[in-house]
């Protein structure tokens, strides 16, 4: 099975620098990447068109106005050119072998978890200027294990091989900079909701119970697909708003968005 990756971005043209070349040195080569804008950055087209190139990619983006990361990630669902779907945010980095533990355990049937390990201020900063590889991280998170500086959920950013199948630890919760599933699995629910026009919420928590309620079963690849999300402040705070759109949707179970994929197809 063959992946598309898709990242989701807005502005941030040096992460996406650091994104990339993570990508680029990847065990696994089977995928192609989607690079799914919130906007319309005159420096993200430059670089993207100027980006020495490794893989097939596309750049899509859409006019700047306000938070449409749902309607960017449909858009990007739709141009897909592979049936494995792996999800990450504009503001991680990833594990070399990152892809390869999304393909090994991807289903029809399944939705992959992965999580995510927060990385310091200082580290964050010593990556963007280089003085830190992105390959320095895997050894660096065992260091921090027993000597952290900064960093938040550590133990997210421990890798462990897949023959030590014991040590799989569970989760339950899905993280949208960190997740996989099939095109067919998020076409049945049509889709991301673009009802919701906040952060957070609307991207993972919404999707994953539909696709639960859907018949699709939740599997936990923590410490296997490691992603490293880098420092930076908060853009939002509250999340009430999406909340009771959530609980609404739930007592009513639309698992089936009304607002979601459907909305760019082609009418025939």
């Amino acid at each position: 099975m063959k992946a598309t990756v898709i990242i989701s971005v807005y502005k941030n043209v040096k992460v996406l620098s650091l994104i990339l070349e993570s990508l680029r040195v990847q065990t696994c080569k089977d995928f192609d990447i989607i690079i799914s804008e919130d906007g319309e950055d005159a420096a993200m087209r430059q670089f993207v068109e100027q980006y020495d190139w490794f893989c097939r990619y596309k750049h899509l983006t859409q006019t700047d106005d306000g938070w449409r990361k749902n309607r960017a990630l449909n858009r990007a669902v739709l141009a897909a050119n592979n049936e494995w779907l792996i999800f990450i945010d504009g503001d991680c980095v990833v594990h070399r072998r990152f892809v390869e533990m999304h393909l090994r355990y991807a289903e029809p049937n399944k939705i992959l978890l992965g999580k995510r390990v927060k990385l310091s201020s200082d580290i964050s900063t010593q990556l963007l200027d280089s003085t830190l590889s992105v390959s320095d991280l895997p050894a660096l998170m065992w260091r921090l294990l027993f000597f952290n500086r900064g960093c938040r959920y550590v133990d997210e950013g421990l890798f462990i091989p897949y023959f030590l199948s014991f040590s799989l630890r569970s989760t339950r919760s899905l993280t949208g900079c960190n997740m996989s599933f099939s095109r067919e699995a998020i076409m049945s629910i049509n889709g991301f909701d673009e009802d919701y026009v906040r952060p957070a919420i609307g991207e993972d928590v919404d999707i994953y119970w539909r696709l639960k309620a859907n018949g699709y079963e939740p599997i936990s690849i923590r410490n296997r697909a490691i992603a490293y999300h880098l420092y930076h402040k908060e853009n939002w705070t509250e999340q009430e708003e999406n909340k009771v759109k959530m609980e609404l949707n739930i007592k009513k179970n639309q698992i089936v968005c009304l607002n979601g994929i459907s909305n760019h197809l082609p009418i025939i």
